[in-house]
């Protein structure tokens, strides 16, 4: 890097503080900060929801993988994605907004203490918060890896600046920042992304590179749309754990569905965000499938970095750089924001009581010391992610994510649906708990007297098959639908509001005067 690739990167950051500080004015309470008021246009949130996905693991990670199987770095992250985001268009995006317009709540777990109870929504809300941490922390990791190839930044300082500059923005602004600089990251992104693709074709064979170099020995393999330890079964098990992940289950993509004014408009919202995850990833990858013509290393995980130093001038590597911390700060601040809504509208109003009588200021003050907290002990986390303990980045974000994010989600997206009205309590606790012992067995104990270790597609897949298999068995050998519950989920799963079911009682929380009172418009 030069002085005009710095001059890019600190211009970049300059823009995301701007944003956050013009975003303060459009935030008067805890439903603004946390769902934007319900005001939210459906192309703002579907392009949010699309970039709050990323991270620059892409661009360590997954470049590993592109760089080591080619295509299947597609087929087993960004197309599952896809199909699991369109599959949630209609069936958790709309409902997930009644539960805002309806039920008047702003974080995705607080209608969970009167679908369950309190304690499966305190277990939800706890676990989730911890693996979270550890997920973030990944992320700040990654992108302070890239910072290091390229600038020779330290680890640690990296994972300061880049938390640093996103705590301001995000704190300062909530959601609203959180969508407006994703907006602005996802110009940057397309403009990196479209420079580095022209830049690899020009360095190969032109345009046509695109279908002529699958040939070449440093490629071989690479056209295998399942390779190495992601075949078909983690394949399945990975389209099932992101449908439930990116429709909500980690609950930021569940924010940018209730922002939206309506449940017809969280539905356009998914679905743009599932066409841009079928299409756009095919631009960033195809320069990491090819890297092995470009660059050698024996680091994969360098590759995109190397490849990006060798062949951009000066100011578009910066660009480069920019999109890397886009995609980093875009889905941390989203998980900030969202982790944030879960602490103070659903833990701390069940364990202090002064907390369940805040009024707005105190409320929205808790909100931005809440998402100052989760950032600060993620970038703790960022500098032990490559420890012996968590291993490295990729391992952190699909074997522990991935394996634990099942049995966290389950109860929450299936608790939506009619068809599992039958699942109550206890079978979201047990499906719950069950799910995670199952995920501690298969990747320790087991791992550790199987010769070669578990294989990483059912170190990911079997905990979610348990908590799927119980949540839905329980549900029928112990029903525990009551008329209250019934009411609820007809609430939020009719077009008429469920004014045919019974009165819906209201969710416990903070102040009334914190709910959002835009009114449905589906």
């Amino acid at each position: 890097m030069n002085s005009l690739d710095w001059a890019v990167l600190i211009g970049y950051f300059g823009v995301m503080v701007a944003i956050g500080v013009w975003s303060h004015k459009r935030v008067d309470n805890v439903s603004d900060f946390f769902t934007a008021g319900g005001r939210m246009p459906w192309w703002l949130s579907g392009i949010s929801h699309h970039m709050s996905g990323y991270s620059a693991v892409m661009f360590t990670g997954y470049a590993a993988i592109a760089y080591t199987y080619g295509v299947t770095s597609y087929v087993t992250w960004s197309f599952p994605i896809a199909i699991g985001v369109a599959i949630g268009a209609k069936t958790f995006a709309p409902r997930l907004n009644r539960v805002r317009s309806r039920l008047h709540v702003s974080s995705p777990l607080e209608y969970l203490k009167n679908r369950y109870n309190l304690p499966t929504q305190q277990a939800l809300a706890w676990s989730g918060v911890l693996l979270k941490i550890v997920d973030v922390g990944a992320k700040w990791a990654a992108i302070a890896t890239l910072l290091s190839v390229f600038t020779g930044v330290s680890l640690n300082m990296g994972i300061l600046i880049t938390g640093a500059v996103t705590a301001i923005y995000c704190t300062v602004g909530g959601l609203w920042a959180d969508a407006l600089t994703e907006l602005g990251q996802f110009i940057i992104q397309f403009v990196a992304g479209i420079a580095m693709l022209v830049a690899v074709m020009a360095e190969l064979n032109g345009f046509g590179t695109l279908w002529s170099v699958w040939d070449e020995p440093a490629l071989d393999g690479h056209t295998k749309p399942l390779a190495g330890p992601y075949m078909m079964v983690f394949l399945i098990a990975y389209l099932f754990i992101k449908t439930f992940e990116y429709n909500g289950g980690m609950w930021n993509q569940a924010q940018r569905y209730m922002a939206t004014d309506s449940a017809k408009s969280a539905t356009r919202s998914a679905t743009l965000s599932a066409a841009l995850w079928l299409i756009w990833p095919l631009v960033l990858f195809f320069p990491m499938w090819v890297a092995p013509l470009i660059v050698k290393t024996d680091v994969p995980a360098d590759s995109y970095a190397l490849m990006a130093e060798h062949l951009l001038p000066h100011g578009l590597l910066g660009l480069v750089i920019v999109g890397f911390f886009s995609h980093t700060m875009a889905m941390c601040s989203s998980d900030a924001n969202a982790i944030a809504a879960v602490v103070t509208r659903d833990i701390m109003p069940a364990v202090s009581r002064k907390a369940r009588e805040w009024d707005t200021r105190v409320g929205l003050l808790a909100a931005r010391w809440a998402t100052l907290l989760f950032l600060g002990l993620s970038m703790a986390i960022a500098t032990q992610v490559n420890s012996a303990f968590f291993g490295d980045i990729i391992t952190v974000v699909i074997k522990w994510v991935a394996g634990l994010m099942g049995p966290i989600a389950i109860p929450l997206m299936l608790g939506l649906l009619p068809w599992f009205r039958k699942s109550g309590p206890t079978a979201a606790l047990i499906s719950w708990g069950l799910g995670l012992v199952t995920f501690w067995l298969v990747n320790y104990p087991i791992s550790w007297n199987v010769d070669g270790g578990v294989p990483l597609q059912y170190q990911v897949s079997i905990p979610l098959a348990v908590s799927l298999v119980l949540y839905i068995l329980i549900g029928y050998v112990k029903p525990e639908d009551t008329p209250e519950r019934d009411a609820l989920i007809a609430k939020i799963n009719s077009d008429d509001g469920g004014s045919a079911a019974a009165a819906v009682p209201a969710p416990a929380g903070p102040a009334e005067d914190d709910v959002v009172g835009a009114p449905a418009k589906d």
